[in-house]
């Protein structure tokens, strides 16, 4: 499989999406995991964006329960060099707890080239990292990974970690065939690539804990209203010893792309002193109400203080995100920060029905909860 191939761009992927469903896949039922015994907990977290659709002003909001800032549009080290946005997400994280500090990034965007310029432009030091999270199977979520660790494997540590939801992460995946403006692949990631780095891959499909910080939720219990939107096609089979190999999902596909359901998505979550969970929905295909309820489920701490990230709303109809807005005043948490591919019929929705609980996101932003 060439570089090429693995690379293929989506230009819109909207439009992907609506060529493939008019709504969304039917639910499946999905095993819900097992509860954690020992939930870490953190006095601080830090969030910084560094890749995501769009940048906005460095003016933002203001918030009693998270501080907020935005980086400038122009790079720190050379007033020649601006933020890049593209349609993808890439997450910075550092906890601290007592003296102990930890430093992760989840997700890492379509390019290596955002994902780069962007660290050097926000000041983020990439020889940092302690581990990597891959939240799932989409390019627009792993796309920059090889890029980084092409230019900071060397200096990062001997056993680096990645953190997976299980065997899905790497199918192969389509965007659909005759649809205008698109490839009909959608890359993938190589296992290859990651030993050829050195990358450790952890299976959560069970709740993980995370450098001893966080957690995942391990595979999302599907039991809300909530179902796969309309999204991309996933082969459960290799080809020319690229993709996964889950016997039983392509015994039922008849060895044939069939839609998506994101098996092994997962959540990535942190335990705030004294504030409650914050819940990192990276693109949300599973539904950010059943990611909510599961890292809730699965780590026995009531509390949601936030609920963050990509929550794959653009495609919905007004009534599903409506839905989805009930749902989140039920559960009731303190922040909702929607990025990536929310979409905006969700920002309006929570401007008109929880203001005081939303914040604007954008390339750039810096979160900092319990401080």
């Amino acid at each position: 499989m060439t570089p090429d191939f693995r690379r293929r761009q989506l230009v819109f992927a909207s439009a992907g999406a609506a060529a493939l469903a008019p709504l969304g896949f039917a639910p499946r039922a999905f095993a819900q995991s097992n509860r954690l015994a020992d939930v870490p907990t953190v006095d601080t977290l830090t969030i910084r964006v560094l890749t995501d659709s769009s940048y906005d002003t460095p003016r933002v909001g203001s918030s009693k329960w998270v501080k907020t800032r935005r980086a400038g549009l122009v790079s720190r080290a050379d007033w020649r060099k601006t933020l890049h946005n593209e349609w993808g997400l890439a997450l910075a994280i550092e906890t601290k707890r007592g003296a102990e500090t930890r430093n992760l990034l989840l997700d890492f965007g379509y390019t290596s080239n955002a994902l780069l310029n962007n660290m050097e432009a926000m000041g983020i030091d990439g020889t940092r990292t302690e581990a990597l999270i891959a939240s799932h199977g989409h390019y627009d979520h792993f796309g920059g990974l090889t890029g980084y660790l092409a230019k900071y494997r060397d200096r990062l540590p001997a056993d680096l970690p990645m953190y997976v939801g299980g065997e899905d992460l790497f199918c192969l995946r389509k965007t659909g065939t005759g649809t205008p403006g698109h490839f009909a692949d959608w890359g993938v990631l190589d296992r290859r690539e990651l030993e050829k780095y050195r990358v450790r891959v952890v299976t959560c499909e069970q709740p993980t804990v995370v450098l001893g910080h966080g957690f995942t939720t391990g595979i999302i219990r599907r039991a809300s209203f909530e179902r796969v939107l309309a999204n991309t096609m996933v082969e459960y089979f290799k080809r020319d010893g690229v993709g996964c190999d889950i016997p039983a999902e392509n015994a039922k596909a008849q060895g044939k792309p069939v839609p998506d359901h994101h098996i092994h998505e997962h959540g990535t979550c942190f335990n705030v002193r004294d504030r409650g969970l914050v819940v990192v929905s990276s693109c949300g295909h599973a539904g950010i109400v059943n990611t909510v309820r599961t890292a809730v489920e699965v780590s026995g701490v009531k509390k949601v203080h936030a609920a963050l990230g990509g929550f794959h709303l653009y495609p919905a109809p007004d009534d599903y995100v409506s839905k989805t807005v009930a749902e989140l005043k039920t559960i009731d948490p303190d922040v909702i920060i929607p990025m990536h591919c929310s979409g905006p019929t969700l920002v309006e929705m929570l401007r008109s029905d929880l203001a005081d609980r939303l914040i604007i996101s954008s390339t750039g932003t810096e979160f900092v909860f319990g401080a």
